[in-house]
């Protein structure tokens, strides 16, 4: 039987804005089939006295491999048998015209929830990196089954829209083949272009041509304003968080031998949210069968202290995509190493559904932390695009059209800036408590003239984010937009086969 607290706990309240936090529902014990996974997430613990285990309804969904054409018939089947709980869309083609499929699963497939996050996982973007997409295939199979048994997953239904794209590399899947752990055929996309190189970059310039299948994302998370976001790998077992690319990289520009060094004897470049990211990647690993003891896939491969890495500190990569989210967007994404082996027999596909799951599902929960509210003017409209930042952390977010907001953060005391074109600015005290989200809604006042009537000030250059400032040699800062070419040249070349043989290795 769910135990829902009522307890309302005050933790600020302004002139200007109210604060206040509310409970979540609890969750009973959880458990995964054989293993006894009584370990929770803070602010979900148990109550009940009965453990009770995940277990998917597998009925409709063998684990074995599914080509584009199995994947379609299943996610259409599906949406068809469960349409109050999923809605499937397409967010565009691949080079070779497949379908990136999306699969919503929600109480509200159809519509936005107001005040309630959306979140994402996407899977498959290394076209031979292929358990991420099964995994994600039977998420969804284990959501929709759920719903009606488990208070835990009906909670998260009813307050989140799960958004679920398992194969953005559809060609590059098709091209790969069974039972193959490393190497790179199916890696890239059909021109041949590493998708999850192929973002533009905060650190440094992207000439890589962009390719329809991040064109297509770019354009998604564009539209629907993401909380929180897993990118589903495979080749080793870590959750890596940002930033993937690093401000040093741009000391070693002129020389290639310089940049090869740089690249493999590497240093962490960390976000201003870098305790969020780690508690995300934690959540992630001490939730998941093995991940948290960090052992080494192979005896050549590094070892991960408690399964989690900075993306750059293990190796620095231009053009990925969870730095884009997050500089970008404002949206937390984190990439999930799930499999040591690229493309496992099917066999074992069971196997890594059961260490993952629990996993899964606690990650996305993670989006209910922090705070999050309304912005609105004096008259209780909503005000679409204000820009946020948290102070002290210069990578910011933006309400949705609805005046909405969500930022994921521990627990603190904050102060919350907000500014909108034609407002005052704002600045908002507010705590967030362990287990609580905060709610917080900001009232904005309009700017005026000393000489009458109300005026829109005058619009800065578009910037979708507050960007961190990075100092470039000299003590300029640095500008990815206007970067210059990498090294051109035998020695760059050796350095681009030296990072394209890496990449294979890890993924």
């Amino acid at each position: 039987m769910l135990t829902t607290k009522q307890t309302v706990l005050a933790v600020v309240t302004l002139c200007t804005g109210i604060a206040f936090a509310i409970q979540v529902p609890t969750s009973d014990q959880i458990s995964i089939a054989s293993n006894d996974r009584s370990d929770v997430l803070p602010g979900f613990g148990g109550a009940g006295d009965e453990p009770r285990a995940y277990r998917p309804d597998t009925s409709s969904l063998d684990f074995v491999y599914h080509n584009h054409e199995d994947m379609t018939r299943y996610l259409r089947a599906t949406t068809a048998r469960y349409p109050n709980l999923t809605a499937l869309y397409s967010i565009g083609k691949s080079v070779q015209g497949r379908e990136l499929w999306v699969m919503v699963v929600s109480a509200s497939p159809y519509e936005h929830m107001l005040g309630k996050p959306d979140v994402k996982y996407i899977g498959n973007i290394h076209g031979n990196e292929a358990v991420g997409r099964e995994l994600l295939l039977h998420m969804i199979q284990y959501l929709i089954t759920s719903y009606t048994t488990d208070p835990y997953i009906k909670w998260l239904l009813d307050n989140t829209r799960i958004h679920i794209l398992p194969s953005l590399n559809p060609d590059g899947y098709a091209a790969s083949k069974e039972g193959t752990c490393d190497g790179g055929q199916g890696r890239y996309n059909s021109r041949g272009f590493d998708l999850n190189r192929n973002f533009p970059d905060y650190f440094k310039q992207n000439n890589k041509r962009s390719q329809p299948e991040t064109e297509a994302v770019k354009e998604w998370i564009n539209k629907i304003q993401f909380v929180l976001s897993g990118s589903l790998h495979g080749g080793a077992l870590v959750a890596s968080y940002p930033y993937d690319n690093t401000p040093n990289a741009k000391i070693c520009r002129s020389s290639s031998t310089c940049a090869v060094f740089n690249s493999y004897v590497s240093q962490p470049s960390l976000t201003p949210d870098d305790d969020v990211f780690k508690h995300l990647s934690l959540t992630y690993a001490n939730n998941h069968a093995k991940m948290s003891r960090g052992v080494a896939c192979k005896s050549a491969s590094p070892s991960f202290e408690n399964g989690i890495t900075n993306g750059a500190a293990w190796y620095p990569l231009t053009g990925g995509m969870q730095d884009y989210n997050y500089i970008w967007h404002g949206c937390m994404e984190v990439t999930l190493e799930v499999s040591c082996c690229k493309f496992p027999p099917a066999y074992e596909l069971r196997k890594y559904w059961d260490d993952n799951q629990l996993s899964m599902i606690k990650f996305l929960a993670e989006a209910h932390r922090g705070v999050q509210g309304f912005v609105m003017d004096p008259n209780g409209g909503p005000i679409e695009r204000a820009q946020l930042k948290i102070k002290g952390r210069d990578v910011g977010f933006s309400t949705t059209k609805y005046g909405e907001f969500w930022r994921i953060l521990m627990p603190g005391v904050y102060k919350l800036e907000v500014f909108a074109d034609g407002f005052v600015p704002r600045d908002v005290d507010f705590m967030v408590v362990e287990q609580h989200p905060t709610l917080l809604n900001v009232t904005m006042q309009p700017s005026k003239r000393n000489d009458g009537p109300y005026y829109r000030p005058v619009q800065q250059p578009a910037q979708s984010q507050y960007r961190p400032q990075i100092a470039a040699p000299g003590g300029l800062p640095s500008n990815s937009i206007n970067g210059s070419p990498a090294d051109e040249g035998i020695l760059s070349t050796l350095s681009n086969g030296f990072n394209s043989l890496v990449n294979n290795i890890f993924g």
